[in-house]
């Protein structure tokens, strides 16, 4: 195995002290410019490395953040874990990223991974099958800051960052009332989540209020592939829907294909309007028209609530990224 260089090594190589070589790596004033390049050009030859692991047991720092996702198949999430990456680079932070597989146990399995690397901070987008958060909440105990994200619990006692789920909902309700269609398939994620709750109840409360006669066929999916199935299901019925609300990109993505078999087209004989992050709806031609949840937006303001606590502010918070409506030719 390859003896790597050390302080000690160089400092015994070059006739100095561990500390006036340390000094000396680190551009230290007090160190001459001579004596500096003198350091720097053996550590090279020499290919020193400094020992990380032994300057953070001193700082009591990992220098490590920690990500759970349910699954890295998603573009959303991709999203979120590499606008968290770009802003923790920047302050010599790594990220560790784990994906639970929708499965409650190998999330609490990621968890004892996060602990055992002691990770610095945790992000957490929990799976549809997590129930128990008292887990989470013994790693802020230990101080571990904990930051929930997008799939968030119900309970009010911590950190989360989400979407302004219901404006979205809102938003998507209104442009289909717009649009004059009186038959909508909606298709939502698992009823379990926060995330469908939240939506499902202001889309169905706008409709209530203010077109009651649009007719809401409202259906649910376990999994993006469902999706296509339900849909599939749902126009072999006599009476089709002429619009569509999908919640995500994923049941969008797989609602189409049933439409596609079916030999339909959008928009000519369904409109189509979804909650998105965005790149998906200009694939197509025309784009879709959607509501925008930028998963970019939502990892940058994950991170910076993660700064705040790290600067003392670890008051618990509730934070949202604003909803948009971008017009395609889908509706």
């Amino acid at each position: 195995m390859k003896q790597y260089s050390t302080l000690k090594k160089l400092s015994e190589q070059l006739g100095l002290s561990v500390s006036t070589v340390s000094r000396a790596l680190k551009d230290h004033p007090d160190i001459s410019a001579a004596t500096r390049k003198r350091v720097k050009e053996l550590a090279e030859l020499s290919e020193y490395e400094p020992n990380n692991f032994a300057q953070n047991l001193k700082s009591n720092k990992s220098m490590l953040l920690g990500v759970i996702v349910p699954c890295f198949q998603n573009l959303f999430f991709e999203y979120v874990i590499a606008a968290v990456e770009e802003e923790a680079s920047q302050l010599g932070y790594s990220l560790l990223v784990l994906q639970s597989g929708e499965c409650a146990e190998k999330e609490l399995k990621n968890l004892a991974i996060m602990k055992k690397n002691r990770v610095d901070g945790l992000f957490v987008s929990i799976t549809e099958k997590t129930k128990d958060i008292a887990p989470f909440f013994k790693l802020s105990e230990i101080g571990i800051p904990l930051i929930f994200f997008d799939r968030v619990p119900q309970v009010e006692a911590c950190n989360k960052i989400c979407f302004a789920d219901a404006d979205a909902a809102v938003l998507a309700a209104h442009r289909i009332i717009k649009s004059d269609k009186k038959n909508i398939l909606c298709l939502f994620c698992n009823p379990n989540l926060s995330i469908t709750q939240r939506r499902l109840a202001a889309f169905k409360e706008t409709f209530k209020n203010l077109a009651p006669d649009i007719k809401l066929d409202i259906r649910f999916h376990s999994s993006a592939e469902e999706a296509e199935t339900v849909t599939a299901k749902a126009l072999e019925e006599e009476s089709l829907p002429d619009a569509m609300f999908c919640m995500g990109d994923n049941t969008m993505l797989f609602a189409m294909k049933a439409i596609t078999k079916r030999g339909l087209k959008v928009p000519e004989d369904l409109g189509m309007i979804f909650i998105s992050h965005g790149f998906i709806p200009a694939l197509y031609n025309p784009p879709m028209t959607y509501v925008e949840t930028n998963g970019s937006k939502l990892g940058k303001l994950a991170f910076s609530r993660l700064t705040e606590i790290f600067a003392g502010k670890t008051f618990l918070r509730e934070l949202f990224v604003d909803a948009v409506l971008v017009e395609g030719g889908s509706l």
